[in-house]
Protein backbone atom coordinates (compact mmCIF):
# COMPACT_ATOMS: atom_id res chain seq x y z
CA UNK A 1 0.00 0.00 0.00
CA UNK A 2 2.57 2.32 1.06
CA UNK A 3 4.45 1.82 -2.35
CA UNK A 4 1.48 2.38 -4.45
CA UNK A 5 0.90 5.82 -2.46
CA UNK A 6 4.56 6.43 -3.02
CA UNK A 7 4.00 5.61 -6.96
CA UNK A 8 1.33 7.60 -6.80
CA UNK A 9 3.02 10.68 -5.02
CA UNK A 10 5.77 10.20 -7.73
CA UNK A 11 3.42 10.19 -11.02
CA UNK A 12 1.64 13.40 -9.48
CA UNK A 13 4.95 15.39 -9.26
CA UNK A 14 6.32 14.07 -12.62
CA UNK A 15 2.86 15.40 -14.22
CA UNK A 16 3.31 18.69 -12.99
CA UNK A 17 6.77 18.96 -13.69
CA UNK A 18 5.73 18.30 -17.06
CA UNK A 19 2.69 20.63 -17.14
CA UNK A 20 4.76 23.44 -15.26
CA UNK A 21 7.89 23.26 -17.78
CA UNK A 22 5.32 23.75 -20.45
CA UNK A 23 3.39 26.23 -19.37
CA UNK A 24 6.34 28.38 -18.24
CA UNK A 25 7.71 27.70 -21.26
CA UNK A 26 5.14 28.94 -23.22
CA UNK A 27 4.60 31.97 -20.89
CA UNK A 28 8.20 33.50 -21.33
CA UNK A 29 8.31 32.99 -25.20
CA UNK A 30 4.75 34.50 -25.39
CA UNK A 31 5.52 37.82 -23.05
CA UNK A 32 9.37 37.88 -24.49
CA UNK A 33 8.19 37.70 -27.94
CA UNK A 34 5.17 40.11 -27.71
CA UNK A 35 7.64 42.62 -26.14
CA UNK A 36 10.13 42.81 -29.40
CA UNK A 37 7.09 42.90 -31.65
CA UNK A 38 5.58 46.01 -29.11
CA UNK A 39 8.76 47.31 -29.33
CA UNK A 40 9.80 47.03 -33.19
CA UNK A 41 6.45 48.40 -34.35
CA UNK A 42 5.54 51.36 -31.90
CA UNK A 43 6.75 53.62 -34.69
CA UNK A 44 7.89 55.97 -32.18
CA UNK A 45 4.18 55.52 -30.64
CA UNK A 46 5.06 56.08 -26.93
CA UNK A 47 2.71 53.61 -25.15
CA UNK A 48 3.41 50.70 -27.20
CA UNK A 49 6.83 51.34 -26.81
CA UNK A 50 6.38 51.64 -22.88
CA UNK A 51 4.32 48.02 -22.94
CA UNK A 52 7.02 46.66 -25.14
CA UNK A 53 9.57 47.66 -22.73
CA UNK A 54 7.48 46.54 -19.85
CA UNK A 55 6.89 43.01 -21.31
CA UNK A 56 10.28 41.96 -22.05
CA UNK A 57 11.00 43.59 -17.98
CA UNK A 58 8.64 41.23 -16.95
CA UNK A 59 9.42 38.13 -19.37
CA UNK A 60 13.48 38.70 -18.84
CA UNK A 61 13.36 39.08 -14.95
CA UNK A 62 10.77 35.78 -14.31
CA UNK A 63 13.00 33.98 -16.67
CA UNK A 64 15.36 34.31 -13.68
CA UNK A 65 13.10 32.42 -11.15
CA UNK A 66 11.42 30.28 -13.54
CA UNK A 67 14.35 28.81 -15.62
CA UNK A 68 15.64 27.23 -12.40
CA UNK A 69 12.61 26.28 -11.42
CA UNK A 70 11.77 24.01 -14.47
CA UNK A 71 15.33 22.75 -14.00
CA UNK A 72 15.26 21.80 -10.68
CA UNK A 73 11.47 20.20 -11.23
CA UNK A 74 12.88 18.32 -14.28
CA UNK A 75 16.31 17.70 -13.52
CA UNK A 76 17.73 17.87 -10.14
CA UNK A 77 14.82 18.46 -7.84
CA UNK A 78 13.95 22.33 -6.12
CA UNK A 79 15.52 21.36 -2.88
CA UNK A 80 18.85 20.98 -4.66
CA UNK A 81 18.39 24.33 -6.52
CA UNK A 82 17.73 26.29 -3.37
CA UNK A 83 20.60 28.85 -4.54
CA UNK A 84 19.59 29.61 -8.17
CA UNK A 85 16.00 30.03 -7.12
CA UNK A 86 16.37 32.63 -4.15
CA UNK A 87 18.50 34.81 -6.99
CA UNK A 88 15.97 34.73 -9.51
CA UNK A 89 12.98 35.46 -6.80
CA UNK A 90 14.94 38.49 -5.82
CA UNK A 91 15.33 39.09 -9.61
CA UNK A 92 11.93 38.79 -10.49
CA UNK A 93 10.37 40.38 -7.31
CA UNK A 94 12.81 43.76 -8.83
CA UNK A 95 11.83 43.28 -12.50
CA UNK A 96 7.68 43.29 -11.15
CA UNK A 97 8.49 46.32 -9.44
CA UNK A 98 9.94 48.25 -12.59
CA UNK A 99 6.73 46.43 -14.62
CA UNK A 100 4.38 48.35 -13.07
CA UNK A 101 6.35 51.44 -12.74
CA UNK A 102 6.34 51.51 -16.27
CA UNK A 103 2.64 50.55 -16.14
CA UNK A 104 1.87 53.44 -14.90
CA UNK A 105 3.94 55.80 -17.16
CA UNK A 106 1.42 54.28 -19.81
CA UNK A 107 -1.26 55.62 -17.78
CA UNK A 108 -0.10 59.24 -17.47
CA UNK A 109 0.85 59.24 -21.11
CA UNK A 110 -2.36 57.68 -22.60
CA UNK A 111 -4.50 60.06 -20.18
CA UNK A 112 -2.95 63.14 -20.67
CA UNK A 113 -6.03 65.45 -19.88
CA UNK A 114 -6.34 63.36 -16.43
CA UNK A 115 -2.89 63.50 -16.01
CA UNK A 116 -1.42 62.00 -12.84
CA UNK A 117 2.01 62.98 -12.92
CA UNK A 118 1.64 64.69 -8.99
CA UNK A 119 1.44 60.82 -8.26
CA UNK A 120 5.24 60.16 -10.08
CA UNK A 121 6.85 60.33 -7.02
CA UNK A 122 5.00 58.61 -4.80
CA UNK A 123 4.72 55.87 -7.29
CA UNK A 124 8.79 56.20 -7.72
CA UNK A 125 8.94 56.59 -3.80
CA UNK A 126 7.13 53.32 -3.19
CA UNK A 127 8.93 51.23 -6.20
CA UNK A 128 12.60 52.44 -4.70
CA UNK A 129 11.12 51.15 -0.67
CA UNK A 130 10.22 47.74 -2.51
CA UNK A 131 13.58 47.29 -4.02
CA UNK A 132 15.41 48.07 -0.65
CA UNK A 133 13.37 45.90 1.41
CA UNK A 134 13.73 42.81 -1.08
CA UNK A 135 17.34 43.60 -0.82
CA UNK A 136 17.72 43.14 3.17
CA UNK A 137 19.30 39.96 3.57
CA UNK A 138 16.68 39.36 6.34
CA UNK A 139 14.28 37.96 3.01
CA UNK A 140 17.04 35.03 3.35
CA UNK A 141 16.40 34.26 -0.64
CA UNK A 142 18.93 31.88 -0.77
CA UNK A 143 17.82 29.71 2.00
CA UNK A 144 15.28 27.02 3.36
CA UNK A 145 14.51 28.61 6.64
CA UNK A 146 11.29 30.52 5.82
CA UNK A 147 10.60 31.69 9.86
CA UNK A 148 11.68 35.61 9.27
CA UNK A 149 11.47 35.43 5.74
CA UNK A 150 8.17 34.96 5.78
CA UNK A 151 7.55 37.96 7.99
CA UNK A 152 9.90 39.84 5.46
CA UNK A 153 7.89 38.33 2.53
CA UNK A 154 5.12 40.85 3.83
CA UNK A 155 6.91 43.72 4.71
CA UNK A 156 8.15 43.89 1.41
CA UNK A 157 5.15 43.32 -0.56
CA UNK A 158 3.09 45.88 1.93
CA UNK A 159 4.65 49.19 -1.37
CA UNK A 160 4.16 46.66 -3.83
CA UNK A 161 0.48 46.01 -2.92
CA UNK A 162 0.17 49.68 -2.51
CA UNK A 163 1.04 50.41 -6.06
CA UNK A 164 -1.24 48.29 -7.40
CA UNK A 165 -4.41 49.87 -5.49
CA UNK A 166 -3.48 53.02 -7.30
CA UNK A 167 -2.82 51.80 -10.48
CA UNK A 168 -6.20 49.66 -9.88
CA UNK A 169 -8.23 53.23 -8.94
CA UNK A 170 -6.30 54.69 -12.07
CA UNK A 171 -6.85 52.26 -14.70
CA UNK A 172 -10.83 52.18 -13.42
CA UNK A 173 -11.34 56.12 -13.01
CA UNK A 174 -9.59 56.88 -16.88
CA UNK A 175 -10.59 53.89 -18.64
CA UNK A 176 -14.49 54.89 -17.57
CA UNK A 177 -14.55 58.32 -17.84
CA UNK A 178 -12.38 58.63 -21.65
CA UNK A 179 -14.95 55.26 -22.77
CA UNK A 180 -11.70 53.48 -23.47
CA UNK A 181 -12.30 50.31 -24.61
CA UNK A 182 -8.75 49.10 -25.43
CA UNK A 183 -7.99 48.96 -21.05
CA UNK A 184 -11.49 48.69 -20.07
CA UNK A 185 -10.57 45.74 -18.34
CA UNK A 186 -7.19 46.48 -17.35
CA UNK A 187 -8.04 47.28 -13.70
CA UNK A 188 -9.33 43.58 -13.59
CA UNK A 189 -6.61 42.28 -14.98
CA UNK A 190 -4.28 44.06 -12.49
CA UNK A 191 -6.90 43.25 -9.29
CA UNK A 192 -6.85 39.40 -10.22
CA UNK A 193 -3.10 39.23 -10.89
CA UNK A 194 -2.81 40.62 -7.11
CA UNK A 195 -5.71 38.63 -5.97
CA UNK A 196 -3.79 35.29 -7.33
CA UNK A 197 -0.53 36.77 -6.00
CA UNK A 198 -1.39 38.16 -1.75
CA UNK A 199 -1.95 34.69 -0.60
CA UNK A 200 1.09 32.92 -2.37
CA UNK A 201 2.72 35.59 -0.35
CA UNK A 202 1.15 34.87 2.81
CA UNK A 203 0.34 31.12 2.75
CA UNK A 204 2.42 29.27 0.14
CA UNK A 205 5.76 28.99 2.96
CA UNK A 206 2.60 26.72 5.10
CA UNK A 207 0.94 25.55 2.18
CA UNK A 208 2.72 24.65 -0.37
CA UNK A 209 -0.51 24.10 -3.07
CA UNK A 210 -1.31 27.65 -3.09
CA UNK A 211 2.20 28.31 -5.14
CA UNK A 212 -0.74 27.03 -7.45
CA UNK A 213 -1.73 30.73 -8.09
CA UNK A 214 0.69 31.63 -9.68
CA UNK A 215 -0.26 30.62 -12.77
CA UNK A 216 -3.54 32.59 -13.05
CA UNK A 217 -1.33 35.38 -12.09
CA UNK A 218 0.49 34.75 -14.78
CA UNK A 219 -2.30 34.84 -17.12
CA UNK A 220 -2.96 38.05 -15.83
CA UNK A 221 0.10 39.33 -16.92
CA UNK A 222 -0.28 37.85 -20.44
CA UNK A 223 -3.75 39.63 -20.41
CA UNK A 224 -2.46 43.05 -19.47
CA UNK A 225 0.04 42.37 -22.43
CA UNK A 226 -2.09 41.59 -24.97
CA UNK A 227 -4.60 45.00 -24.46
CA UNK A 228 -1.07 46.59 -24.56
CA UNK A 229 -1.12 44.82 -27.88
CA UNK A 230 -4.05 46.48 -29.25
CA UNK A 231 -2.51 49.95 -28.65
CA UNK A 232 -0.80 49.57 -31.65
CA UNK A 233 -4.14 49.94 -33.47
CA UNK A 234 -4.60 53.86 -31.91
CA UNK A 235 -2.82 56.57 -30.96
CA UNK A 236 -0.95 56.79 -27.98
CA UNK A 237 -3.90 59.24 -25.96
CA UNK A 238 -7.31 59.27 -25.49
CA UNK A 239 -8.90 62.46 -25.18
CA UNK A 240 -11.89 62.68 -22.93
CA UNK A 241 -15.09 62.60 -24.06
CA UNK A 242 -16.33 65.05 -21.16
Amino acid sequence: MFNIILLLRKGLLYMQAIMETIFETIYLITAITLGIILIVKSNKKLVPLLFGISAIVLGVGDAFHLVPRMYGLDVVGLENNVYALGIGKLITSISMTFFYVLLYFVLIVRYPDQNKKYLTPTIIGLAIVRIILCSFPQNMWTLTDSSLSWVWGIYRNIPFVIIGIIMIILFYQNAKENNDKTFKYMWIAILLSFAFYIPVVLFAATYSWVGMLMLPKTICYIWIIIMGFRTLKNSDTILSTK
